[in-house]
């Protein structure tokens, strides 16, 4: 194995591209479950974000429609789960499984027209002198907006969450939905608005593997990566600032199996390709051996709401 082969400014570079759509994923999902809600379709929007960012993206040479469209049907596709869970009382966690099967074999139907259509390209942000910084510059300051856009996502929920009185009142639903409605406050309306940032957040993280990490359609493409940001927010304790650490960290043992794979090492590519999951496996195995309160998970978490009174 020849490690001098490896471009490491590069491999940090690629880093924050692989990370950002779990980590837009992961912060959408998060607010949803601090709001008590327990949406496991995340890979269904993910996917439906793909497909519909690509498509408005190809039909108009606009990656910001592309992206619109993608928060769009994310969101439209979380109002369906909304409908079922928050009105019909369906079972959170059986909906949410539902709402990803019907999100794989729905945006298979509508992709059909798109395989092998060539994508847009996404140019990065010019920051000017920022870009020329020796090292840091290559690694931080030369990528496309939506990269930074998460970044500033992440910044925004841990202040909403933390230093508003909606953040607080989000919370409040998510620990006890009871006593929230007891003081007057909308928790089906709450966690409604909740549901459709998650699907917004998973329709975007989508569309930037379809437009950016790829770029092309392809049925299935998500790979997973719905499923590992609901495991960023089990292994980020429901806080914002560790959903993005623990995405970095995903989108760096992503990046570094596929360059250790070009540097030859003598380990079978399956091993590597799947190690990153693994680890994720593995770390929600430990976790789990722990209350929900101690790893700081919503109280209510997973529990439907009727009003009584």
């Amino acid at each position: 194995m020849d490690l001098s082969s490896i471009n490491w400014l590069l491999l940090l570079a690629s880093l924050m591209v692989a990370a950002t759509p779990i980590l837009l994923a992961g912060i959408g999902e998060l607010v949803t479950e601090r709001a008590g809600v327990l949406n496991l379709g995340v890979e269904g929007m993910m996917i439906t974000g793909a497909i519909c960012g690509f498509a408005v993206a190809t039909q108009t040479g606009s990656a910001t429609l592309g992206y619109l469209a993608a928060a769009l049907g994310g969101a439209a596709m979380s109002m369906l789960f909304g409908f079922l869970t928050q009105f019909l009382l369906s079972n959170q966690v059986a909906t949410g499984l539902a709402l990803t099967l019907f999100g794989l074999g729905f945006s298979a139907l509508i992709g059909q027209s798109f395989v092998g259509v060539q994508g847009i390209r996404v140019e990065d942000l010019n920051l000017g002198p920022l870009a020329d910084i020796p090292v840091l510059g290559p690694v931080l300051f030369q990528h496309d907006a939506m990269v930074y856009i998460s970044l500033l996502l992440v910044a925004g929920v841990w202040l909403f969450l933390t230093r508003t009185r909606g953040g607080l009142i989000l919370r409040a639903v998510g620990e006890n939905h009871d006593a929230a409605h007891a003081l007057g406050y909308k928790v089906v309306r709450i966690r409604l608005m909740a549901i459709a940032f998650g699907g917004a957040c998973a329709g975007l993280g989508g569309a930037y593997l379809s437009l950016v990490r790829v770029p092309q359609w392809t049925q299935g493409m998500t790979a997973g990566a719905g499923w590992i940001a609901l495991a960023l927010v089990v292994f980020a304790s429901w806080r914002p600032w560790r959903v993005l650490i623990g995405a970095y960290l995903f989108g760096g043992l992503t990046v570094l199996q596929l360059n250790l794979q070009a540097a030859g090492l003598k380990v079978p590519v399956e091993y590597l390709a799947m190690s990153p999951y693994l680890i994720t496996i593995f770390v929600l195995v430990i976790i789990s051996g722990r209350s929900r309160a101690s790893i700081g998970a919503p109280a209510t978490l997973g529990q439907s709401f009727h009003a009584t009174t």
